[in-house]
């Protein structure tokens, strides 16, 4: 089958032979090739749009950031975006902050490992990215169901207390502290 290749930014692109037909009607330059390898939409889509050549970075380095600072960090970080190699990490607290700070040459190193265009992180006090829940999801954390013994022991706990919101809200509090599996 005769397979037609077009220039689209700085790949090539192949067509079939309906589509070498239609190059030929619009005058449009081709060259006759065999068969190229498949190629993923998303190896195609950076050249065709380069302005998300940076966004696909971000998003597979959020995929794999779990691997790179470890369960506890992933709760307290959100790797916000990447400009010019430097992969900006906004961080929950102060003292996040600072053990982050400290193991930047550790987390750089492991990026770059990954990521071969990351050459500096830039940690900074700001909010975590609205995937960071899904990073944390119940899947991740293990949770230990209630015996009835647990209930009852909860129930004492709160039952000296007169304001119902407040009884609700400990009662809550509570059964979330129980179902920790480090209790």
């Amino acid at each position: 089958m005769d397979e037609a290749t077009i220039k689209v930014g700085p790949d090539l692109v192949n067509f079939g032979a309906r589509s070498l037909v239609t190059c030929q009607r619009a005058g449009v330059e081709y060259s006759s090739v065999k068969l190229a390898a498949p190629r993923a939409v998303g190896d195609l889509l950076p050249s065709a749009v380069p302005e998300l050549r940076d966004r696909l970075r971000e998003e597979r380095i959020r995929q794999a950031w779990r691997a790179v600072v470890g369960a506890d960090g992933v709760r307290r970080t959100w790797p916000a975006r990447l400009a010019d190699g430097c992969l900006t990490v906004n961080v929950d607290n102060s003292p996040w902050l600072s053990e982050l700070t400290l193991r930047g040459t550790e987390l750089v190193a492991r990026l770059r490992e990954r990521f071969g265009d990351v050459h500096s992180v830039r940690f900074v006090l700001g909010p975590l990215g609205e995937g960071n829940r899904s990073l944390q999801s119940r899947e991740s954390r293990p949770v230990r169901a209630l015996s009835g013994d647990d209930v009852q022991k909860i129930e004492q706990a709160v039952a000296p207390i007169t304001d119902a919101d407040i009884r609700a809200a400990a009662r809550r509090l509570l059964t979330t502290a129980w179902k920790s599996p480090s209790r």
